[in-house]
């Protein structure tokens, strides 16, 4: 019986073949990640905004209606992008409760100085750096009384203290963004996931390196924010790189990306 041998391939032609999918892999992430990046940072260049936080508006956007108009329960979750070309890639977003019959709102942030949570630092539908906000989500009535105790539970155990040196990044978290999608991923009945521009949502608070959620709809894998992916029936099917997020959401039916944010594909 004759044995063949078969001959390895030449350092160069395998040397070859990982610079062309390395080729494959740069353009990838070039049209998918950085074209739009940049796209939506040109077009932010062109916005008229404040050149500092002092000349900002952060008045109410009157966006939620008055409190004392609405007799039952609520929660919002808010989002708005920020200021100076931070706004061009990413948001900032947090979230606002009211039980029966209380005649105000109870606002909850995360920012880079001052208190770990700030509590009614603003106006609960506030502007921020005079951009206007929306409504990520809401619920309401009963099913919002219930969850009211389940969120403020989430916010006071929130493991990322702001008067820590490593208690708020910027950039790639922990930051305001992080804060929110603590919660939310700690009250998975709320149902909701931040905007793909939420830049900081994908730092899983902890430092973790994979969070189930506790109904087993979503499942988030990332290395510190920088690079990961999500999936599941709230998260759709994303990718996130650098803080940017591609995918798409299954749900709503819509394409998120990168910079720009989610664009549903049908109407609600």
């Amino acid at each position: 019986m004759q044995h063949y041998e078969t001959a390895a391939e030449p350092p160069a032609l395998e040397r070859g073949r990982l610079a062309r999918h390395l080729q494959r892999l740069a353009v990838t992430m070039l049209i998918v990640f950085i074209a739009p990046a940049l796209a939506c940072a040109g077009w932010w260049a062109s916005v008229d905004r404040p050149a500092s936080w002092r000349q900002a508006v952060w008045t109410t956007s009157e966006v939620l209606p008055p409190p004392e108009t609405v007799p039952e329960a609520a929660v919002y979750i808010m989002a708005a992008r920020t200021g100076g070309m931070k706004g061009a890639f990413a948001t900032h977003s947090w979230i606002v409760t009211k039980r029966e019959g209380e005649r105000s709102y109870q606002r909850y942030d995360k920012v880079g100085w001052g208190s770990p949570i700030r509590t009614n630092a603003y106006p609960a539908d506030a502007f921020w750096y005079s951009n206007r906000p929306v409504v990520v989500g809401s619920t309401h009535g009963k099913a919002a009384e219930t969850l009211i105790p389940a969120i403020e539970d989430a916010i006071d155990t929130y493991p990322h203290d702001g008067r820590d040196v490593n208690g708020y990044r910027l950039y790639p978290g922990p930051n305001s963004n992080t804060f929110v999608a603590h919660v939310l991923r700690e009250v998975p009945e709320l149902d909701l996931s931040l905007p793909p521009n939420a830049v900081g949502r994908d730092y899983l608070s902890g430092g973790r390196f994979l969070a189930v959620s506790d109904d087993w709809r979503d499942i988030h894998a990332t290395l510190y924010g920088m690079l990961g992916f999500s999936a599941g029936w709230r998260s759709g099917i994303e990718v996130h790189f650098m803080g940017l997020v591609a995918g798409i959401d299954i749900r709503r039916v819509g394409i998120k990306i990168p910079a720009f944010g989610q664009f549903n594909l049908l109407p609600d």
